[in-house]
């Protein structure tokens, strides 16, 4: 067995089943967590709960007014890794067959020129978040092992990703091979490290909005 065909065979389907129960695992352990009931009544006019959860969800996708001066440069950059994170994944017409492959979902690729594109802003993206992390007195206080592998372990994809596109640094089998097992390495710590917001900053806010707007207040 070659490197490729261990990393499109062994190391994938390892990942896979890793990401899968250990993301399920951390989603049930949230959501079994012991609560106790609010026994107070509701304030006059209080939305539903799931409006409260969804209103403060929707509210915290940009920041407060107050604080946009300060925090304007890390919202944009994280919208923009964050979207081009998402059009190299599922704008590319490989990742789409791969997925088509596993579930039988399809849709239109984008051009690849397009994306490669994309892909290139998304890693300047995430080296100007790593930057300001670096560099930024509070972040860096409060950056921790987690934040550094998280970010190179989602870096590592498109850095290999772009590197297989443009045939540069090795044959292109052995590149493929490379980003393949990026990606399954990020599979595999997805669930055990801060990558796992992708699920549980709605939990999270969607929690906080429902207790807010019970009281009458607005999170």
């Amino acid at each position: 067995m070659d490197l490729l065909d261990f990393a499109r065979g062994p190391a994938l389907t390892f990942a896979g089943a890793v990401f899968a129960l250990g993301t399920l695992w951390r989603l049930v352990g949230v959501l079994m967590l012991p609560r106790l009931r609010d026994l107070s009544p509701a304030r006059a006019g209080a939305p539903a709960p799931w409006q409260g959860a969804l209103g403060t969800i929707a509210r915290h996708m940009w920041p407060r007014r107050e604080f946009l001066q300060t925090t304007m440069f890390s919202t944009i950059n994280g919208y923009v890794f964050h979207l081009g994170l998402a059009i190299t994944v599922f704008g590319l017409a490989p990742h789409i067959l791969f997925i088509r492959n596993f579930s039988g979902l399809g849709w239109p690729a984008l051009p690849s020129t397009v994306v490669f594109a994309v892909g290139v802003v998304t890693l300047v993206s995430l080296c100007a978040a790593l930057a300001r992390r670096l560099t930024h007195p509070v972040l860096k206080l409060l950056s921790r092992s987690d934040d550094y592998l998280s970010w190179a372990l989602t870096t590592l994809p498109v850095i290999t990703g772009l590197l297989a596109t443009a045939h540069l640094g090795g044959r292109y089998e052995t590149l493929l091979a490379v980003h393949i097992l990026s990606i399954a390495a990020f599979g595999v710590w997805f669930p055990f490290g801060k990558l796992m917001h992708a699920f549980l900053f709605a939990l999270s806010r969607g929690a906080t909005g429902m207790r807010f707007s019970h009281r009458g207040v607005k999170a």
